[in-house]
């Protein structure tokens, strides 16, 4: 059997999933550590809702969520490490990414959450486009109408009935009356993240890469813009450095997994069940393993 941890993004986070990992090593520390460099405190937003409603201290909001993903699925995994279990291979969507980056050692814990800090100011700060998820479709006539709309992408190419797209609010607005689906649901973000939208966020995230060092990985890595395997320090820089412009290809990803051996296990390490509900609907056969607290460690 082979094992597969995989780490999720944004729309994974959940009110007090800190209190889950605290109690394991180093927690304490690290969520001090990124609050210090955050100024703010971490552990409180992940914990309660701010009572004066202050976006500022919202763990929804762009800036908090994605650090304090990174701090409870880095803490999740290092404590998996430390009870002797390792992966074959590692992916990450969107967020997730930079932890499968920490998981194969490319990045240290510091420089991760620097580079989330900025990462989430530039995406927090794009105030172009809207994002809408789509559930329930026919793949072959979605495709037919990207073919047909400006300034709309598939941003999430999550699975075969599960998609979210990104690009104008005018364009998306259409959608609804132009495919039969299931559902159809705006999002509430900041922009059209993982779109052409984001050319000048991503122009100055990939200026800040250009000086952080990126190390051979421990394990085969799954990028989100190029979903293929690789360790090389410099193809990972540069897929990430790609990816804010371009789709996350989750589908491809999970195809990818599943051709690895005929006996696959994934585990989704952070605090929901996101990964592995895709991966329940699109992968038939595989093993799926949630690890989202202390008590979930084996």
């Amino acid at each position: 059997m082979k094992n597969a941890w995989v780490f999720p993004g944004q729309g994974s986070q959940k009110m007090g999933m800190a209190q889950d990992v605290i109690d394991l090593i180093d927690a304490e520390e690290r969520f001090k550590y990124a609050s210090e460099v955050f100024n703010k405190d971490l552990f409180e937003i992940c914990q309660k809702s701010d009572p004066n409603n202050l976006p500022e201290f919202d763990l929804n909001n762009t800036k908090n969520t994605q650090i304090c993903l990174f701090l409870v699925e880095s803490i999740l995994l290092d404590a998996l490490k430390e009870n002797g279990h390792k992966p074959d291979f590692v992916a990450g969507h969107s967020l997730g990414e930079i932890t499968a980056l920490y998981a194969g050692d490319v990045l240290s814990f510091k420089d991760c959450v620097s580079l989330i800090k900025v990462r989430a100011e530039l995406m927090a700060n794009a105030d172009e486009g809207s994002m809408a998820a789509i559930i329930g479709f026919d793949r072959s006539e979605l495709d037919s109408l990207m073919q047909g709309i400006d300034n709309l992408v598939i941003a999430n190419d999550n699975s075969n009935s599960q998609v979210v797209l990104s690009g104008s609010r005018k364009e998306l607005d259409k959608v609804p009356s132009l495919i039969k689906c299931k559902r159809f649901v705006l999002l509430n973000v900041s922009g059209a993240f993982h779109s052409h939208f984001m050319r000048e966020p991503s122009e100055k995230f990939s200026e800040y890469l250009d000086n952080v060092v990126f190390n051979e990985s421990t394990y085969q890595i799954i990028s989100n813009s190029c979903p293929t395997l690789s360790n090389n320090s410099q193809e990972l820089k540069a897929r990430l450095k790609m990816q804010m412009c371009n789709g996350v290809r989750w589908r491809e990803t999970m195809d990818l997994i599943s051709k690895q051996d005929d006996d696959i296990n994934i585990i989704e390490i952070g605090p929901s069940n996101v990964l592995g509900g895709l991966a329940k609907r699109h992968l038939k056969g595989a093993s799926i393993t949630q690890v989202s607290s202390s008590e979930k460690i084996y």
